[in-house]
């Protein structure tokens, strides 16, 4: 039966590999077709650039756009290898390595979804194959993003045990690039503050989030001494101006703040974003915590996935890659529980982020979101529509666990 079993996986690999092959060049052809500008990865380079030259980071504007700087001053010094390369060969090297990142990310998915068992390479070839076309991997290819490789850094970290050596340093790095990411931290320091309650002082997510805050700083310290001037004015004054990374009420930011600037017709929805980001963080971590602290891992790492792209003043359609373990996750339930309901959920969900739905509304030059319609508005919200949905059918599934 083993060699039978052998002999059916050696067979199922190549014809996995083959269908990821072949969407993957259907998708790189696409992309060619759409002369991407990859613009993101431009102002990455600029960055580079910016840090060998010894200039000021936090005061450039460059590519056709005029796009800044909004990252910490650490994902800069990772930038500086792109000015060895030729733009046309960085394209290329990075929608390669991106397209690896997304087969990775599928792996991990699997494995923190469905555990190491059922994570195989046959299985992660055809769910990367697929997620390529959902609307947050495309667009992330499209611009030339890091949203995969911060992902994968993330479910690096918590789709192992919490005791390794090494857990909580992909968080760290991943923070110290993008501050988003940190919340997994306060999500470990939670579960771990509430554990101790319960059975002692000392649990493996106490040390798992202490792991990742000693990597944040290692790296934060690091981009400070070689730029200080730059990590100075980070620290004391870029990190508070939401406003550089643009427009609020931008059709692709899917955050809270987004939806409510679309809603409301302004720019800035000020206090009441301050109110709904609050609610929704309070939300998102207790639901988080709980399904932690109740062993559903999976559940507790993406409820704390949905809530900071909730709360983040802005997230881009393209930070939404985490919709693809989010869909694992509800299809894998509606597969084993099954019922109605949850595969309308799961295939509900999917279907808002390989839809393109939030593009078929009026939006860019003039600032046409702020006139957009009811109908409008909901179509430019679903991204934030889809996380409110997950956290809900969590804590359904929390209190029907509870009842029964």
């Amino acid at each position: 039966m083993t060699v039978i079993a052998l002999a059916a996986a050696r067979r199922r690999v190549p014809l996995a590999a083959g269908a990821c092959l072949l969407s993957f060049t259907a998708f790189w052809l696409a992309q060619r077709a759409a002369d991407v500008s990859m613009i993101d990865l431009m102002v990455y380079r600029a960055e580079g650039e910016t840090v060998r030259a010894g200039g000021d980071l936090y005061a450039l504007r460059t590519t056709e756009a005029r796009l800044p700087t909004t990252y910490p001053p650490f994902a800069a010094l990772l930038f500086t290898p792109l000015t060895l390369l030729g733009t046309a060969d960085m394209r290329t090297l990075a929608t390669l390595g991106n397209l690896l990142l997304l087969v990775a990310f599928a792996h991990l998915s699997l494995r923190l979804v469905r555990g190491e068992r059922h994570a195989r390479v046959e299985s992660a070839l055809w769910v990367a194959a697929l997620a390529v076309w959902c609307e947050p991997v495309w667009t992330t290819l499209r611009y030339g993003q890091i949203n995969l490789l911060l992902a994968v850094l993330v479910l690096w970290d918590l789709s192992r045990r919490p005791g390794h050596r090494w857990a909580g340093v992909g968080i760290g790095v991943a923070a110290a690039i993008k501050l988003t990411p940190a919340l997994f931290a306060v999500l470990l320091l939670l579960t771990g503050a509430a554990e101790a309650v319960r059975r002692g002082p000392w649990r493996p997510s106490v040390r798992h989030a202490c792991v990742a805050g000693g990597s944040f700083a290692a790296a934060t310290l690091l981009a400070a001494a070689v730029l200080p001037y730059d990590s100075r004015r980070f620290w004391t004054r870029m990190v508070f101006e939401a406003g550089r990374v643009g427009f609020a009420e931008d059709t692709a930011n899917q955050s809270l703040r987004g939806v409510l600037a679309r809603f409301l017709h302004t720019g800035e929805p000020g206090a009441r974003w301050a109110s709904a980001a609050a609610a929704a963080g309070a939300l998102g971590l207790a639901v988080a915590v709980t399904a932690a602290l109740r062993g559903e891992r999976a559940r507790a790492v993406l409820a704390c996935a949905a809530t900071a792209l909730l709360v983040s003043p802005v997230s881009w359609s393209h930070h939404w890659v985490w919709c693809v373990p989010m869909v694992l996750l509800l299809g894998t339930e509606a597969a084993h529980r099954g019922g109605r309901a949850r595969w309308a959920v799961a295939g509900g969900v999917g279907l808002v982020f390989c839809s393109y739905a939030l593009w078929w509304v009026p939006h860019g030059i003039g600032r046409r979101e702020l006139g957009q319609n009811y109908g409008q508005m909901t179509l430019s919200a679903l991204y934030v529509a889809a996380a409110f949905t997950f956290l809900l059918v969590a804590v359904t599934r929390s209190r029907t666990s509870r009842t029964a």
